[in-house]
């Protein structure tokens, strides 16, 4: 068994920690607010975060970052904008054997960087990217769950499936670091969108088309990247991009109902909590526009939301849009 400490005490830590802990890895929980370690220990769960799932009293919580010391697998679960400070944090007491779990999704405000990225900046050991469609309401509950472990050194990303595998919990390996984190991030725009389409009251075919060519513009992007095209048919392109568009526990899709309702795009993120989608949109439409990728929802999200863009006239933008091929080759111009 392998001595994880997961750094972050959100909704998704919090169920990789109940079923790491089920699987009798050590395991500790790190989190930069007391409060919530005091919650957990007072409740035995974060309501506010992963309501109903019991903490099992052999995971260690604490908020001092030496907890990683004697970490054999270390996983990030905190939002991106904290990601490179809190590295920073944990650096000195890192094990220079350590592999390290990267499940932040998004880029970095100004430099645009891929979470691994931002990661390997500040830390020397290798890092393997989890992505795929999980929510941690479900894998807390050991509903079963298909992710991926994503690394260029296939055999890190081997020894993460082995020790994170288990009957409701199948991972699969991929050494498309690139393409993973480019749908794992872009999912959560794409998501955004449809929430404020189901705000607007619209229906299954607008859905349909939203996710349809929202995957077009996450593969677009992704190949320009690097990406190789058939990973976005895979758990961490198509497969995430379903759930997160789809399900009340995706608050990339929440936020967006009450923005399609009406409600201004800085009052629904604070209604409801973290929500990545929102930072992704504006880091995706700058990365796009430096690299000259076409973007069509990404943009119109983006004025929705940065540029008080009514929402019925970002979807009478992308209805009126020049006449196109469909097919593939067309993606990548």
């Amino acid at each position: 068994m392998a001595d994880i400490t997961i750094l972050g005490s959100g909704g998704f830590g919090l169920a990789l920690a109940y079923m790491c802990a089920n699987m009798e890895h050590k395991v500790t929980v790190w989190s930069a607010f007391q409060d919530e370690i005091d919650a957990i220990k007072r409740t035995g769960e974060l309501r506010s975060k992963l309501p109903g799932v019991i903490i099992p009293q052999n995971v260690k919580l604490t908020s001092d970052i030496s907890c990683v010391a004697d970490s054999e697998i270390i996983i990030i679960g905190i939002p991106t904008k904290f990601v490179c400070s809190v590295c920073e944090q944990a650096k000195p007491y890192i094990n220079e054997n350590a592999i390290i779990v990267s499940t932040s999704k998004g880029f970095e405000n100004g430099t645009l960087r891929r979470m691994s990225e931002v990661v390997s900046a500040v830390l020397p050991n290798p890092v393997v990217v989890l992505s795929g469609p999980s929510h941690a309401e479900e894998i807390g509950r050991g509903m079963p769950t298909t992710i991926v472990a994503a690394c260029d050194d296939i055999e890190h990303a081997r020894y993460v499936q082995k020790e994170l595998s288990n009957n409701t919990f199948r991972i699969y390996t991929n050494s498309d670091v690139v393409g993973c984190e480019i749908g794992g991030s872009m999912k959560n725009v794409i998501a955004l969108a449809c929430g404020v389409l189901d705000g607007m009251g619209l229906g299954d075919n607008t859905k349909a088309a939203l996710i349809t060519r929202g995957l077009a513009e996450i593969k677009r992007l992704g190949v320009v990247l690097g990406a190789d095209p058939e990973t976005f048919s895979g758990l961490t392109g198509v497969g995430d991009l379903i759930v997160t568009c789809t399900s009340m526990h995706s608050r990339n899709r929440r936020a967006g109902i009450l923005i399609g309702q009406g409600v201004n795009a800085d009052e629904a993120v604070k209604r409801v909590g973290t929500v990545e989608g929102y930072y992704c949109t504006q880091t995706t439409y700058e990365l796009a526009k430096k690299l000259g990728v076409e973007v069509p929802i990404t943009e119109q999200l983006y004025n929705v939301l940065f540029n008080n863009q009514h929402p019925s006239e970002a979807l009478k933008n992308l209805m009126g849009r020049e006449s196109k091929h469909e097919a593939e080759e067309d993606l990548y111009k």
